[in-house]
């Protein structure tokens, strides 16, 4: 409407969906009462003035690429350092902005110190690259900023950032080795079906004879993997693995791929602990921040990487709001167990809930360690013995035939 501010907002609908857009109003109370009315909760709310619809446009204009992790730990780390040491924040951002080399993080930065020049928020321009500063990081420096505490706030998020960091490398280094390991042995078991074997039948076929048991067989299986009707089974095959791997980023695929791998015999277990341990770290550090019990659940549902916790934080901020504890009301989903609900109520009880999540986070995240490392023993031992009976075997089959060949020659 003309004349009224604009501010931009995210909100959940009323199917718990993300939704965001701008609304005209005469203020954040009217801009929230309007978007009550249509059945949103309100995550987020900032007035939107002419200078950040330039912003919005030149970054609508900047394609953001990816920022590496390292880089956002390694910023946060020095910005808390110099805000500590007492420099003032746009001189902090423009010596941040000097120093990076990152040429996707390099353009945000120099954008988000030329607004805060202007005298906005930091919290407020961050907010508007949500590629690279996500809802946790908007919302905790907001927390730090309005309780004057921004060094710490900054602090805590860099090291929540860098635990985080190192739960997820350790995952990727010990899930990667059996991944690579078994690629290469196909590619390698492949090689000799499609390129070795058909060497191997050929000369035997000119030697005669009935070949043996083993070596006939590997060569009828070289025979139809290089026959049409091998290449278009080999097709379908990949074009399945593609369409999986597109249908599980979808919003149905990944809610059943969530619900679906938390059961798998071995890795389920793995796959609870470190959606788990997510969700108490992120909480514990919003809760220690200063931020809204409500505000967040939002935040930690959203960035838990898990549908199931997700679905449940969300059921709990809903039952929160009505006055019921935080305990009980994750209590009513499996996917936590019974330990959480525990230390939660005994956190509620003490007024330390904060403490309780970061020691549940700690725990659990010793727990991976020491379930990655005995899955890395156990595979190893495993992914020897496969490729010890699958290659070695295709290779005695190959020779089997010299060993008869005065048989053969008869």
């Amino acid at each position: 409407m003309p004349g009224m501010p604009t501010f931009a907002y995210q909100a959940r609908d009323e199917k718990g969906a993300m939704r965001s857009g701008t609304v005209d109003a005469a203020d954040q109370t009217a801009a929230t009462s309007t978007l009550s009315q249509k059945g949103m909760v309100v995550i987020s709310l900032a007035e939107t003035s002419n200078f950040q619809r330039k912003q919005a446009k030149a970054k609508g204009s900047m394609k953001i690429g990816k920022v590496p992790e390292t880089d956002m730990v390694m910023f946060t780390r020095q910005l808390a350092t110099m805000v500590d040491a007492g420099l003032p924040l746009v001189q902090s951002l423009t010596a941040l902005t000097e120093q990076t080399n990152n040429k996707n993080f390099k353009p945000v930065l120099a954008q988000v110190t030329a607004a805060v020049e202007t005298g906005e928020q930091l919290s407020t321009v961050l907010a508007r690259y949500p590629s690279v500063f996500d809802r946790l990081f908007v919302n905790m420096v907001r927390a730090g900023e309005t309780g004057g505490v921004l060094a710490e706030i900054l602090d805590r998020l860099a090291a929540y950032m860098e635990a985080s960091s190192r739960l997820k490398h350790k995952v990727k280094s010990a899930m990667n080795y059996p991944v690579v390991v078994m690629s290469l042995a196909f590619i390698i078991v492949i090689f000799l079906m499609v390129k070795v074997i058909p060497v191997f039948a050929g000369i035997y076929k000119d030697f005669g004879g009935q070949l043996p048991a083993p070596t006939q067989v590997l060569i009828n299986v070289s025979n139809v993997l290089r026959s049409p009707f091998g290449i278009v089974v080999g097709l379908a095959v990949a074009a399945f693995i593609v369409i999986f791997l597109k249908y599980i980023k979808t919003e149905k695929g990944s809610r059943q791929w969530d619900a679906t791998k938390v059961k798998f015999p071995v890795f389920g277990p793995l796959f609870q602990k470190i959606a788990v341990s997510r969700f108490a770290r992120t909480f514990a550090q919003l809760i220690r921040s200063g931020v809204p019990i409500i505000e967040t659940l939002n935040i930690v549902a959203s960035s838990s990487g898990n549908w199931l916790i997700e679905k449940a934080t969300l059921d709990a901020a809903a039952a929160i709001e009505k006055g019921e504890s935080i305990a009980p009301s994750l209590a009513k989903h499996p996917i936590f167990p019974p330990m959480i609900i525990r230390m939660i109520t005994a956190g509620e009880s003490t007024g330390k809930v904060d403490v309780m999540l970061s020691k549940i986070a700690d725990f659990y995240d010793t727990e991976i360690e020491a379930t990655l490392s005995g899955l890395t023993s156990m595979i190893e031992p495993l992914l020897i013995a496969f490729l010890g009976i699958v290659v070695g075997g295709i290779v005695i089959a190959m020779f089997l035939p010299i060993f008869k060949m005065h048989e053969m020659m008869k």
